[in-house]
């Protein structure tokens, strides 16, 4: 073995890497379901969020119980945001909660990783309504219909800005906005913020700054779409922030209580987003957290509005690009046709992209293999997947 091969991360051309991709997906798919099942009146998004976050970590810890080395558990806590927040709302116990009410739009964000091979996964609801109209109902069609073309689009030999073109006709079509600068990442193992990303509605410094990049086989990716009624324009309110991500930056921390904290988390949490909830004594990590972010060993995941009176609303998914096709294996499906809009995609380019197929037939043999594969995983015997 060369020393270039042993420094290259494992991708999804070996079949393992797609059992354990799929393990986690299983896994998010499900808690997903849990949390919608949860999202009603009444509900608290503080403790649909603490139970969303220790369901993965029962059913992760299900997985590869023989092998103890073998990392698992969440690769982006739980987070709730309603109505004009747009994301990363994960309240502390010590935090103002919030509570469900009919009308709500609802976004649920969550991530498991097996081994570190990340799987994550965002829904949007209405709570309560049958038929949704009006402004949610036109905003959560976009972000459908945009998140349907993006997992046609992004294929090999594709260039990432085909998708953010998509992306923002599809908003116009139904008088919406994609929130500017979002980013889609590349997905490798114990990494989700990789370095190749498609941008949604750049300004036009990022259009400037952002690297077009080509699609290749065997990558993976976390498809993000977050639209808006409103402008399209992310802000900082009063929510603290409570879910971070450490950074391969180093420092000499002064304080003993920020050293015990970022301890924890290196050996807890390595490069995986984490919540300030999952530590014992919140008041602690609250402290602990602020010189590791002065100092950039932890970057924030800012709690970001629209406008009062807006709607957002989010889909997210996993997807692998197989030989075959790209292959999406998070999401739950969404039916259009409980939303009651005026506005349509006109675009006939657009229009056949939405009516063509993801991928080819070959891959139904490769599905039952990787099931295969799964079920044996359940019996503890990692198992490669025949051709």
């Amino acid at each position: 073995m060369t020393v270039e091969s042993e420094h290259q991360l494992p991708t999804i051309s070996d079949d393992l890497v797609v059992t354990k991709y799929k393990m986690a997906a299983e896994i998010a798919n499900k808690i997903l379901k849990e949390v919608i099942e949860g999202a009603k009146e009444g509900a608290s998004v503080r403790e649909l969020c603490i139970k969303a976050d220790q369901r993965i970590e029962e059913e992760t810890g299900k997985a590869f119980k023989k092998d103890k080395k073998l990392q698992k558990g969440i690769a982006f806590p739980c987070c709730l945001s309603v109505n004009n927040c747009i994301c990363h709302f994960s309240p502390l116990l010590s935090d103002q909660d919030v509570v469900l009410k009919d009308g709500d739009m609802v976004k649920i964000d969550l991530g498991a990783h097996i081994d570190g091979f990340i799987a994550v996964v965002a829904h949007t609801l209405v709570v309560g309504e049958g038929k949704v109209t009006g402004k949610k109902a036109d905003v959560l069609l976009a972000a459908h219909y945009a998140a349907e073309a993006a997992l046609r689009l992004v294929r090999p030999g594709n260039e990432s800005e085909v998708v953010t073109d998509t992306v923002g006709k599809i908003a116009e079509s139904f008088g919406c906005k994609p929130i500017e600068g979002i980013l889609s990442h590349q997905l490798e193992q114990n990494r989700i913020d990789g370095e190749k990303t498609i941008i949604q509605n750049p300004s036009e410094a990022q259009r400037k700054e952002q690297e077009k990049h080509d699609f290749e086989l065997h990558e993976v990716y976390a498809v993000d779409v977050i639209m808006s009624t409103g402008e399209g324009q992310g802000r900082d309110r009063d929510a603290k922030v409570t879910v971070y991500k450490k950074t391969d930056s180093t420092y000499m921390l002064k304080m003993k209580n920020s050293r015990e904290f970022f301890s924890t988390v290196s050996k807890k949490n390595g490069t995986m987003p984490f919540t300030l909830r999952s530590f014992e004594n919140e008041t602690k990590a609250r402290m602990g957290v602020v010189e590791c972010a002065a100092h950039r060993l932890v970057d924030p995941y800012h709690v970001l509005y629209e406008k009062e009176g807006e709607y957002v609303a989010q889909f997210k998914f996993t997807v692998l690009l197989m030989q075959n096709g790209p292959d999406r294996i998070t999401g739950l499906p969404f039916d259009p046709a409980t939303c009651d809009s005026s506005k349509q995609i006109t675009d006939t380019e657009i229009q056949k992209l939405l009516k063509s197929s993801v991928n080819s037939k070959a891959g139904k043999k490769k599905k039952k293999a990787h099931e295969k594969a799964m079920a044996a995983e359940a019996s503890d015997v990692p198992t490669l997947v025949e051709q």
